[in-house]
């Protein structure tokens, strides 16, 4: 299936490592959020919001990246699920302070 928003979630353990990853600090809470928060939409779009690998930047904290426009957001906590769901999906709005800063 083809979907016109795409999340992928980081929820990579690292292990043997003092670096921080993704699903240590709530990557499947994260994926549950989105999931909750897509279910409860009334609009004419195909959505999917699942785990992924390590996306690269675990450093910036909990990443989540949404296709087919490439956004990566960082430091997500699970109380920015519903703005992004908002602002982005809904308005496509990009979270300004949620973004990589280049």
């Amino acid at each position: 299936m083809v979907y016109d928003v795409h999340i992928f979630v980081c929820t990579n353990q690292r292990t043997g490592s003092d670096r921080l990853s993704c699903g240590e600090a709530h990557g499947l809470d994260l994926v549950a959020e989105f999931k909750k928060q897509l279910k409860g939409l009334n609009v004419n779009l195909k959505t999917r919001a699942n785990k992924s690998g390590c996306l690269g930047i675990c450093d910036f904290g909990p990443t989540v990246a949404i296709y087919p426009d490439g956004t990566f957001y960082v430091g997500v906590k699970k109380d920015d699920v519903k703005e992004i769901v908002a602002s982005h999906i809904l308005e496509n709005k990009k979270v300004e302070r949620l973004l990589i800063k280049k």
